[in-house]
């Protein structure tokens, strides 16, 4: 018997005759049987493809006889190439030896998931299988293509569903059956009343079942062809799904067990909602102590600002005393008045790259960017090259060329200049002879590696692994937070994804920052 579809809609005979195999799509036919009062329908069917020909979910030996009859009334057991098999269960799966004696070929091949087959050989088959995990989840015979879909634990593990795209047509296996007395051939309004329950009892879970859904419903289908229930036509596919996905399953477990389950996840949510706070507090207080870390670069960075500003302000300051008092005494020429004002230009043009050069730095970046890490360095020693000449400290910068990190390039000088601030007043601290401060950038097949270190004796074993903590200081509280190392650290690895350590060497501390290298 054929199904006739116009408009999406299907028009069919009031009483249907279900000892005759249907169509119900091109070349495509349900050769199941009516169990009398059963609410448990089982549908296999039947995809007509000359001597490739598929048979998808087989059923028991309840339907056996009735199959094979439907088979041949439109072609023949013997054209059967392939068995489908979505799942291992028997009302699935229990007939398929007997259907190999009918089918009689050697190159019949049963197709389903390898996690599948362990169970399925229990039924004494004796074709060959195609694991469909091991075929890239197609199949393709002559001019049928099928895609194999899995949908794991929906209700088995090597669970799936088989999608035809010339008809679209989904076999879904067990996922939109139906459990119904008064069973029909198609899908009504009210057909999620009726496969509710087979899918709150059958599926593991609500989020399990969601995974399946999700993947199956960016499927164009015109036609669900389940194992159970109805056949279901696309006008009623949408708003199925929908009810669907809001349907509490895994619920045919023992009473107690159920409460102590739900009082579980009840249990475990308020405390996924407590570290979710705790978490939102954990940030906030990071973003504080960034901020603080800021405020105390900020103030060792005006004080660097000061005393790169103070030299040529003096100067600026003397040439106007000088230009002034030459004027009063008619004693200024033209020369010497442009000489002196060019002077002046130039100190402070200084002082304008000095206010440029820490505009930079404290500028924030928007996104990550390729940058040259010897730049940064050189940017971070003319920030700081006054202050470390002004207390003795010698600087030597081994360079290397091409050596390109990605991330955030101001925030790196930050971390560049926290490093030598703190060796800078160490070595003041410990008033060390011949202060000096060597940085070395190198680099291998992976990494940039820039390593900081001083000749101030190192850190004390008991301290060397808190360095990075949040307030740890050993200099006097009017000297620093105690924040500075650990925004560094934070800086580079949370925020970069490089690594911050630390090592004493035989003269001193040196501390290594290490970042992928990038193209530049």
């Amino acid at each position: 018997m054929k199904i006739m579809k116009n408009s999406s809609f299907f028009y069919y005979t009031y009483h249907m005759d279900f000892r005759q195999a249907i169509e119900i799509a091109k070349n495509i036919y349900w050769v199941g049987m009516y169990l009398q009062n059963d609410p448990f329908q089982c549908h296999p069917y039947f995809i007509k493809n000359g001597n490739a020909s598929i048979l998808i979910d087989p059923g028991s030996m309840l339907e056996f006889d009735a199959v094979v009859k439907k088979i041949n009334s439109i072609s023949s057991m013997h054209n059967v190439k392939y068995i489908i098999l979505h799942h291992q269960d028997p009302d699935l799966a229990a007939s398929v030896p007997e259907m190999e004696k009918l089918i009689d070929r050697k190159d019949l091949l049963i197709v389903t998931h390898s996690r599948m087959v362990p169970l399925v050989k229990h039924y004494m088959i004796k074709s060959d299988y195609y694991e469909i995990d091991k075929h890239q989840h197609t199949l393709q015979s002559g001019d049928i293509h099928l895609e194999f879909i899995p949908t794991p634990y929906c209700h088995s593990p090597g669970a799936f569903v088989s999608y035809e795209p010339q008809t679209k047509t989904l076999f879904s296996g067990d996922i939109f059956g139906g459990i119904e007395e008064s069973w029909d051939f198609f899908a009504g309004d009210d057909y999620f009343e009726k496969a509710k329950q087979f899918h709150a009892e059958y599926m593991p879970s609500r989020d399990i079942f969601n995974y399946a859904l999700s993947k199956i419903e960016t499927l164009d289908m015109e036609l669900i062809a389940p194992q159970h229930g109805s056949i279901i036509p696309k006008k009623r596919i949408a708003p199925l799904i929908s009810q669907m996905k809001a349907l509490e399953c895994g619920l045919y477990i023992e009473e107690g067990y159920k409460d102590e389950l739900i009082y579980t996840i009840e249990a475990l949510k308020q405390k996924d909602l407590a570290l979710l706070a705790s978490l939102k507090q954990l940030k906030e207080k990071e973003e504080f102590l960034f901020q603080k870390a800021k405020m105390a670069d900020m103030g060792e960075m005006i004080g660097n600002i000061a005393h790169q500003w103070r030299q040529p302000l003096a100067i600026n300051n003397t040439i106007i005393s000088i230009l002034k008092e030459k004027s009063q005494r008619e004693i200024l020429d033209d020369t010497e008045l442009m000489t002196k004002l060019k002077e002046m230009e130039n100190n402070i043009q200084y002082m304008s790259k000095t206010i440029d050069d820490f505009m930079r730095f404290y500028h924030p970046a928007k996104k990550k960017t390729n940058f040259s890490v010897s730049d940064v360095v050189e940017h971070a020693l003319t920030i700081m090259r006054p202050m470390l000449y002004k207390a003795g400290i010698d600087i030597l910068f081994k360079n290397c060329d091409d050596s390109y990190v990605n991330g955030y390039m101001n925030e790196y000088t930050q971390v560049v200049v926290s490093i030598l601030t703190n060796a800078k007043d160490v070595l003041i601290h410990r008033k060390t002879e011949n202060a000096s401060i060597d940085i070395v950038l190198s680099q291998n097949t992976k990494n940039i590696i820039l390593t900081i270190s001083d000749n101030a004796g190192g850190i004390k074993k008991e301290n060397i692994h808190r360095v990075f903590d949040p307030y740890f200081t050993t200099k006097h509280k009017s000297m620093g937070t105690g924040l500075g190392l650990y925004i560094s650290k934070m800086i580079i690895e949370k925020n970069m994804g490089g690594t911050l350590s630390v090592q004493n060497t035989n003269e001193g501390a040196a501390f290594s920052i290490i970042m992928g290298r990038a193209d530049g």
